[in-house]
């Protein structure tokens, strides 16, 4: 893989309300699987955000810093406002058509080929959260962030939908994915981004972390970060428990098309 990052955070803040939700975030994102991972409300879906250009930091600096690309960022967000009257396949072909690439190809990609003619509001939960995956990869962006993919998806379909985000990734391609499913973000994840209270309390390569942290997996590296405590008595389960954070971009941001 690539030694160059695509995209870089450099002393990210943002308040809400005079509330801090991140502060003096610094992250480099490289190509493969990045996990961000944390309690709830420590500012993952902020960070998200900003990196996808949904979410103006209140100071420092988000860029992407890829290749030229017809759609350099694809962006899910944890809700998409999908038209339920649309098939799978027309919506698809909307974002195709601001951002080039194939509806069928995409559909393919995240294994939706059969649905492609059914309406999105007959869709399952995991089906839609599959869409939203190749919503978010259509046109090959360099750079795809991903907040909660997995959220609300029983056992099964959470290792297909993180292991179809972890497929998009590549020599020149990064995959930016929020996750409370530790042992997801173990199996598939290159890099790891801890954040606790809007910091970053860990970043860098999986193996590496754990190493240093002297622990096995992920969910002990979550205990030794944001517990301080390796040998368990943080509760890593908090982080199974859905998401909190408070700054929800509410609708589907199109980078390049939609910027604000």
């Amino acid at each position: 893989m690539s030694d160059d990052p695509l995209a870089e955070l450099s002393g990210v803040a943002r308040t809400y309300g005079g509330v801090a939700v991140l502060e003096d975030v610094s992250v480099a994102v490289f190509p493969g699987v990045t996990a961000v991972i944390g309690p709830n409300g420590s500012g993952k879906s902020t960070l998200l955000g900003a990196l996808a250009g949904a979410i103006e930091p209140t100071d420092g600096r988000a860029r992407y810093v890829g290749p030229d690309a017809g759609r350099p960022i694809g962006y899910l967000p944890q809700r998409v406002p999908f038209r339920e009257e649309f098939t799978a396949r027309e919506t698809l072909a909307f974002y195709a058509g601001v951002a080039g690439g194939d509806p069928d190809e995409a559909l393919a990609r995240v294994g939706l080929s059969d649905a492609a003619d059914r309406r999105v509001g007959a869709l399952s939960g995991g089906m839609r959260r599959l869409l939203g995956i190749a919503q978010a990869t259509v046109g090959d962006p360099p750079l795809v962030v991903l907040d909660e993919p997995t959220s609300g998806l029983d056992p099964g379909m959470r290792e297909r939908a993180f292991r179809t985000a972890a497929d998009a990734s590549g020599a020149d391609t990064a995959v930016v994915v929020s996750s409370h499913d530790l042992d997801l973000v173990d199996e598939h994840a290159d890099r790891v981004v801890v954040l606790d209270r809007g910091r970053v309390a860990a970043a860098g390569p999986r193996d590496r972390l754990c190493s240093d942290h002297g622990v096995d997996d992920v969910a002990g590296l979550y205990r030794a970060v944001v517990a301080g405590d390796a040998g368990g008595s943080g509760d890593a389960a908090d982080a199974g428990s859905g998401d909190a954070d408070r700054d929800e971009p509410s609708g589907v941001h199109v980078t390049g098309v939609s910027e604000r």
